[in-house]
C-alpha cells in the first residue's frame, strides 16, 4: 500500500471547503493563513548552508495539520533545515504552483512568512513537490518545460536553494505524469546550478515497486541523476528498522543494477524517508528504531535523512499510543521533537541539551590539531585536512559549506581524535 503520509482527511476536508468557498476553507481545513494581499512578499534570501542540511531536513506542513513555531524547533533541537510540503497544481484546475491545491504561491504571504522567521534565525527551507493527495503539476502541465516554469516560479519565488520531487501514488502511475516531472527536474537542475534535489518515491521490501522502478529508467533515459533518490519504507509491513534497512540495502542494488553504479555509489545517491511514530496502515516507528536507521545511513554513507513529519514530532494530547494515526501527533510515547533531533544528527550537528549534559570547552574544539581548522567558507578538494572537533579529516571530493561529520554526503573520514 503506498504512503498516505497521514493527508488524507486534511486534503478530504481541504476539497469540500473549496467547495463552500474560501471562508469556509479556512473553517473546515484549520489551516493557519495570513491575509493575502495583492503585492505578493518576499522572502530574504537564504542562509549559505551545506548540502548536509537540506540532506536532514525533515518535512513541514507550514498551512496544515497544526503547524508547531519553526523558530522554536530550531532553538530546542539545532535544526537548520525544514522541507514545506507540498506544491500541487490548483484544485480548479491549472498549471500554476499552489500549496495544498488551495494557496496560490503567487500572491502567497503566509508560507512567505514562515520562511522569512527559519532565515532569520539562521535556517533555510525547501519545496517538496506532490505527495499522496492532490493534483500533481506533473499531471495538470503539458510538457516538462510547462512544468519546469511553474516550479521555476516557486524557486524564484521563495529564492530556494533545494527542492524535492515527492513522487507517490497516483501520479507516478502515469508515465506521461512522470516524463513530465523527471524532464521538468532536469531542466531545472541546468537552468539553476547548484539547486539541491531529492526524489522520493515508495518503499517496498525489495527497495521499491514497479512504479518506483519505471521512474528510475525514466530518470535513466533522460541522463538525469538527483543528490539522491529517495524511498519511503512505511505503510507496506515495515514495522520496525530491520524491515527498513533491509529495503535499503535492496533499494542500493536496484539503483545499482538501474545507473551501473558499484554499491558505495549507490549509497551516495541513496535516501530515506521515514514516518515517526503510527504510520497510517498500524506500523510503529520508535526512537530506537530512528537510532538504528541513522546508524545505518551513516555507516553505510547514505545520502538523505529524512522523515513525515515535525508536526507529528510530539506526544498526542491526552496520550495516545497505539489508537490512531494522526497528523499532529506520533501516537508514541515521547518528547517534543525527539525524532526530529535525528535529523540534526545525521547533519552532524549535536542537538542541544537543557540543561548542558557536559560543560562548554574552555578552548575551542579542535585547538590542539595540527591541521587548520574547519572553515565553512572555504573550498576544500579531495585530499585536504581540517580539524574540527577535536579530531582530523580528509575531504574524499570537493566541498564546501559541509562541516565535517560521518553524516551527510559522506565527503569527509574522520581520521581520529588529534
Amino acid at each position: 500500500m503506498p504512503p498516505r503520509h497521514v493527508r488524507t482527511l486534511a486534503a478530504a476536508l481541504a476539497t469540500a471547503a473549496l467547495a463552500l468557498g474560501a471562508a469556509g476553507t479556512a473553517l473546515a481545513t484549520g489551516h493557519r493563513t495570513a491575509p493575502q494581499s495583492s503585492a505578493a512578499a518576499t522572502a530574504p534570501a537564504p542562509t549559505a548552508l551545506g548540502a548536509n542540511w537540506y540532506a536532514a531536513a525533515p518535512y513541514l506542513m507550514p498551512l496544515d495539520n497544526d503547524p508547531p513555531d519553526a523558530g522554536a524547533v530550531m532553538d530546542a533541537t539545532g535544526l537548520k533545515a525544514f522541507q514545506l510540503a507540498f506544491i500541487l497544481a490548483p484544485n480548479g484546475g491549472g498549471c500554476s504552483p499552489t500549496w495544498d491545491g488551495l494557496h496560490p504561491v503567487a500572491s502567497d504571504t503566509a508560507v512567505t512568512g514562515v520562511i522569512s522567521a527559519i532565515r532569520a534565525k539562521g535556517g533555510d527551507v525547501s519545496a517538496s513537490i506532490g505527495g499522496y493527495n492532490g493534483t500533481k503539476l506533473g499531471q495538470a502541465c503539458g510538457t516538462p518545460e510547462a512544468t519546469a516554469a511553474a516550479y521555476q516560479q516557486v524557486i524564484d519565488k521563495y529564492g530556494l536553494k533545494a527542492l524535492d520531487f515527492d513522487l507517490e501514488e497516483p501520479e507516478y502511475e502515469n508515465t506521461a505524469a512522470i516524463h513530465n516531472e523527471i524532464g521538468a527536474a532536469k531542466i531545472l537542475q541546468q537552468k539553476n546550478p547548484g539547486l539541491y534535489l531529492s526524489v522520493t518515491t515508495a518503499g517496498t521490501a525489495d527497495g521499491t515497486g514497479w512504479f518506483g522502478k519505471q521512474m528510475l529508467n525514466e530518470a535513466k533515459s533522460q541522463s538525469f541523476v538527483p543528490d539522491n533518490f529517495s524511498i519511503m519504507p512505511f505503510d507496506g509491513g515495515f514495522n520496525g528498522a530491520a524491515a527498513q534497512t533491509s529495503a535499503l540495502t535492496n533499494f542500493n542494488a536496484v539503483l545499482r543494477s538501474t545507473f551501473g553504479w558499484d554499491e558505495a555509489t549507490a549509497y551516495a545517491h541513496e535516501g530515506i524517508s521515514q514516518m515517526n511514530g503510527r504510520s497510517d496502515t498500524g506500523e510503529f516507528f520508535t526512537q530506537a528504531d530512528f537510532q538504528t536507521v541513522l546508524d545505518f545511513a551513516t555507516s553505510h554513507h547514505m545520502a538523505r535523512f529524512t522523515n513525515w513529519s515535525v508536526n507529528r514530532d510530539r506526544q498526542c494530547t491526552p496520550p495516545d499510543n497505539n489508537g490512531r494515526t494522526s497528523g499532529t501527533c506520533s501516537s508514541v510515547p515521547q518528547d517534543a521533537w525527539d525524532f526530529t533531533k535525528f535529523s540534526v544528527k545525521f547533519a552532524g550537528a549535536t542537538p542541544p541539551t537543557t540543561p548542558p549534559t557536559t560543560p562548554p570547552p574552555t578552548t575551542p574544539p579542535g585547538g590542539s590539531c595540527a591541521a587548520s581548522p574547519y572553515s565553512a567558507g572555504t573550498v576544500y578538494v579531495g585530499g585536504d585536512t581540517v580539524s574540527s572537533n577535536g579530531h582530523t579529516w580528509k575531504a574524499r571530493w570537493w566541498t564546501q559549506g559541509e562541516a565535517p561529520s560521518t553524516g551527510g554526503s559522506g565527503v569527509w573520514q574522520d581520521l581520529g581524535a588529534c
